[in-house]
């Protein structure tokens, strides 16, 4: 019954011989659970490019729930059901798209480098139905430089913890980046990874390590239940540095990369664009103009630390209250 009621929907309404505006089909493909309040969601931000999920858009959402081996049967479904265009989440939902269809539009959001993965031919000229926006540079994750800046900012720090999790290849990589820039700062690094979802654990075991700053890995889980780490990391005390500006903002203490509204949004405009007729192949990988670093004063203060003033210098933005 309600593929049926989605088949209606989605088709063009006739009223006195005239055809209502098109309804669009969006499916979006990940390997973690989506955010009930993500007020960033991509359905939220297309509504400023006009389109209202019930209205004129149907959002087909796909989760393998952390388990990558279901991913190839959700990207089947979502092309059986014949969407418009698919968003893919991260490099292993859009390996499963690749292999799913040749002829949907696929945009990506990802952190990896889609050339050496395979899934573009290159950054100017994606070729094929593939095309995305990248949250960093080329083929980097910044968990190098954000090292750097928690060291700066936590001088006393002779051990540091990596939160990471415990399905995506992405975090191999993120996770040597650290060791390096940690051997090379001459600090001790330990990698924790959270199983199954259970943060209260993944924290136990950091604190039992005592390291006296964190660094919490990019991913996209992280930053849908940043303020369930947040809170932990406030209950252990744990100065902590995080990708995108919003986990400062929601009371994290520092991040270092893109803007994730400005990233957002550009996702959303690629979808607008694909959804209007764009041919992927023609749609350059979009990549960030500038990385942000971010600070909460008030969170230092809490933490009893002070930021000292060779970060205060180079800071986008500085939360104070």
């Amino acid at each position: 019954m309600g593929s049926i009621a989605s088949f209606l929907l989605a088709r063009p309404l006739v009223v006195g011989g005239q055809s209502a505006a098109r309804v669009y089909r969006l499916g979006i493909l990940r390997l973690g659970r989506f955010a009930t309040d993500d007020a960033y969601s991509f359905p939220v931000l297309l509504g400023d490019l006009g389109y209202v999920e019930g209205r004129n858009l149907v959002v087909e959402r796909r989760s393998a729930d952390g388990k990558s081996e279901n991913m190839p049967g959700l990207a089947r479904e979502l092309v059986d059901l014949r969407v418009d265009a698919i968003l893919a989440v991260g490099s292993i939902a859009t390996a499963a798209a690749k292999v799913a269809t040749s002829t949907i539009p696929v945009v990506f959001l990802d952190n990896g480098d889609p050339v050496a993965a395979g899934l573009v031919q290159s950054l100017a000229r994606p070729g094929g139905n593939i095309t995305g926006v990248l949250i960093t540079p080329e083929g980097a994750s910044l968990a190098g430089k954000r090292v750097e800046l928690l060291r700066e900012s936590v001088p006393r720090a002779a051990r540091i913890a990596l939160l990471a999790p415990d399905q995506q290849g992405v975090t191999w990589s993120q996770a040597q980046e650290t060791r390096a820039a940690a051997s090379s700062l001459r600090l001790g690094l330990d990698v924790v990874e959270v199983v199954d979802g259970d943060y209260a654990r993944a924290f136990a075991t950091i604190a039992a390590l005592r390291p006296q700053a964190l660094v919490v890995g990019a991913n996209a889980g992280f930053v849908r239940d940043r303020k369930t780490i947040i809170e932990l990391a406030a209950r252990y005390r744990l100065p902590a540095i995080y990708e995108w500006p919003r986990q400062v903002k929601d009371g994290g203490l520092m991040s270092y990369g893109a803007n994730d509204l400005e990233t957002y949004r550009q996702v959303a405009s690629y979808i607008d664009r694909l959804f209007k007729g764009a041919k992927p192949s023609d749609m350059p990988i979009w990549l960030p103009s500038k990385l942000h670093l971010v600070l909460n004063l008030k969170t230092a203060r809490a933490l009893g630390l002070t930021i000292p003033r060779s970060v205060l210098l180079r800071a986008d933005e500085v939360i104070r209250e």
